[in-house]
């Protein structure tokens, strides 16, 4: 080899072990980069249903002060049931109302008229006929629900919209979740019934808010007539 194809050769090289650098180099930042982005990406926060978790909101909202639920009333059904509370299972689930004709408050929310998402929970019908919500999947936008609370006031509430999601799919978040105003959610089981499970595959829910707040109107039984 000549000394001129020697030093072409030596250059050549140079351009080589260059190239290679400048790869290796890039590999290396490519990697560092991957490498900054190994840890899990930061999971949503546990939505609480609890009062003291709720995020206030930005405006000044209709509500009520916090107080138990005792009666539950929707005149287009005529119906006045009996509230009771709820907690959750073991499991994490809901618990649901020990007898078809009471209604079950879901107590970790807020109380109804607070802001957030209360929620009342009816059993539909059992093996001795219909449940208390039976006819919850009748009520349309506009129908009124109203809730006598233990302070002696009553929260009013108008319907703005019902529907109906398979237990896979029931929107947790959206009915018990706060959404910066007075909600109430009734929910009960409707759609196919499994004969094998012996259990409904939907849930109803009808979703309301609040329209008024106002001393609770007493009904007393007739007197005796006077002469």
């Amino acid at each position: 080899m000549t000394r001129r194809q020697l030093a072409a050769a030596l250059r050549r090289a140079r351009v080589w072990i260059a190239v290679g650098l400048l790869a290796l180099a890039g590999l290396v930042l490519v990697d560092l980069g991957l490498r900054g982005h190994d840890h899990p990406l930061a999971a949503p926060a546990p939505s609480s249903v609890s009062p003291s978790a709720e995020t206030a909101p930005t405006a000044v909202a209709l509500a009520a002060a916090r107080s138990a639920p005792e009666t539950l009333h929707i005149p287009k059904l005529g119906l006045s049931a009996p509230i009771g509370s709820l907690g959750l299972n073991a499991d994490g689930s809901v618990q649901v109302p020990s007898n078809t004709v009471e209604t079950g408050w879901f107590r970790l929310g807020p109380t109804p008229g607070q802001i957030g998402s209360a929620v009342i929970l009816g059993h539909v019908d059992s093996t001795q006929g219909p449940g208390v919500f039976f006819q919850l999947r009748t009520l349309a936008p506009g129908d009124q629900v109203n809730v006598d609370l233990t302070d002696g006031m009553t929260a009013r509430f108008t319907v703005n919209s019902v529907a109906q999601y398979t237990k896979a799919q029931f929107p947790a978040q959206r009915v018990y979740g706060s959404h910066g105003s007075s909600a109430l959610q009734l929910v009960t089981c409707g759609g196919a019934f499994d004969h094998q499970t012996g259990s409904y595959l939907s849930n109803v829910v009808v979703y309301t808010s609040l329209s008024a707040v106002a001393p609770t109107v007493s009904v007393s039984a007739p007197g005796a007539p006077t002469t």
